[in-house]
C-alpha cells in the first residue's frame, strides 16, 4: 500500500506499507471478513443453513433462533426475546455493532407485524421507481403483459435502449424480491435490452402501469401451512423466432411465496407436455 498522506518518511518516498490485515475496500477483505465472521458465530453453537452460506440458525432446549448477513448488516430473529439478546450481546462482544431495534426496512423492503403474521413489501421502494423514471401520474393498468401482444426482435435502430436497460434493472430487483407478479413481463422484456423497439417500449410501460395500481401489495406470511408447496407450469412456443417456451415456477410457505421464477427454455418441446415436463424438471 502506498504510504498514507500524513504519513510519508522524508527520504523513503518510493516505499510502500506492507499491510498485516485487509482493509476495507480491497479485494480480499470481504473473504476474511466472512471467514471472521464465520469463525465468531460458529463457535457460538450456530450452523450453517444448508443452502445459503449467510443464514446461519441455532436451536437450544427446543428454542430456535435465524441469524441473516448481508454484507455487514444483520438480521436476527428467535422465538423469544431472551435468545435474541444473547445473541446480539454475544456480537457485541467480538464486534462494533450498532443496535439498531426492531428491524422495519431492510434491503429496501418494509417489513410489517400484522394480526395474522409478519408482511414484506417494496411500496417506497416502487415509489421512488415510479417517480424517477415519471411513472408516478400514469393510468394504472389492471395485469403487467398483454397476452395478445406478440414481440419481436428489433431489426431497426435501437429506441432509447440506456434508458431501457435501466428501467429493467429496477425492475429486475422488484421482481426478484416481493414482486413474483411482474416476473414473466420483466424477464420477457429483459430479452430485448441490447435493441428495443417502440413496441417493447410500450410493453415495459404497462409493467409501470401496473405497479402504480399496485404499489401496496405485500407478501404476508402466516404461521401455517408449515409445509413448502411447488408449482410449476409452462406455456408453449411463446417466441415464434426461437421457437421456445417459458417456464415458470413458484414455492410458497406460510400462506406466501418463497421462491418463484420465470425464463425461457433453452431446447425445444415438440408439445405442452414436453414444456411442462421440462418445467418441472428444471424447478
Amino acid at each position: 500500500m502506498e504510504q498514507p498522506e500524513g504519513f510519508i518518511v522524508k527520504g523513503q518516498e518510493h516505499k510502500v506499507c506492507k499491510l498485516v490485515k485487509s482493509l476495507y475496500g480491497l479485494k480480499q477483505a470481504p473473504k476474511q471478513w466472512h471467514e471472521k465472521f464465520d469463525k465468531v458465530i460458529l463457535d457460538y453453537d450456530f450452523k450453517f443453513n444448508g443452502h445459503d452460506k449467510c443464514v446461519y440458525y441455532k436451536e437450544n432446549n427446543g428454542e430456535h433462533v435465524i441469524l441473516c448477513l448481508y454484507v455487514d448488516d444483520i438480521l436476527i430473529f428467535g422465538t423469544n426475546l431472551e435468545i435474541v439478546n444473547d445473541v446480539k450481546s454475544y456480537l457485541s462482544r467480538n464486534f462494533d455493532m450498532k443496535d439498531m431495534g426492531e428491524a422495519h426496512v431492510i434491503l429496501g423492503m418494509k417489513i410489517e407485524k400484522t394480526t395474522q403474521g409478519i408482511s414484506l413489501s417494496q411500496s417506497s421502494t416502487i415509489e421512488k421507481m415510479l417517480k424517477k423514471f415519471n411513472y408516478f401520474e400514469c393510468k394504472p393498468t389492471p395485469t403487467p403483459y398483454d397476452p395478445n401482444v406478440h414481440l419481436k426482435k428489433n431489426q431497426g435502430e435501437p429506441f432509447s435502449q440506456l434508458k431501457y436497460s435501466q428501467m429493467i434493472g429496477s425492475l429486475l430487483y422488484i421482481a426478484n424480491k416481493t414482486r413474483a407478479d411482474i416476473a414473466y413481463a420483466v424477464g420477457r422484456l429483459s430479452r430485448y435490452t441490447h435493441n428495443p423497439s417502440k413496441e417493447h417500449w410500450n410493453a415495459l410501460e404497462r409493467v409501470f402501469k401496473y405497479l402504480r395500481g399496485t404499489i401496496d401489495y405485500s407478501l404476508c406470511y402466516k404461521g401455517f401451512p408449515n409445509v413448502v408447496e411447488g408449482y410449476s407450469d409452462a406455456n408453449w412456443i411463446t417466441d415464434n423466432e426461437e421457437v421456445k417456451s417459458t417456464s415458470g415456477y413458484i414455492f410458497l410457505l406460510g400462506g406466501a411465496a418463497i421462491s418463484w421464477g420465470s425464463k425461457k427454455q433453452t431446447i425445444i418441446s415438440r408439445s405442452i407436455m414436453e414444456s411442462e415436463l421440462i418445467a418441472l424438471d428444471t424447478t
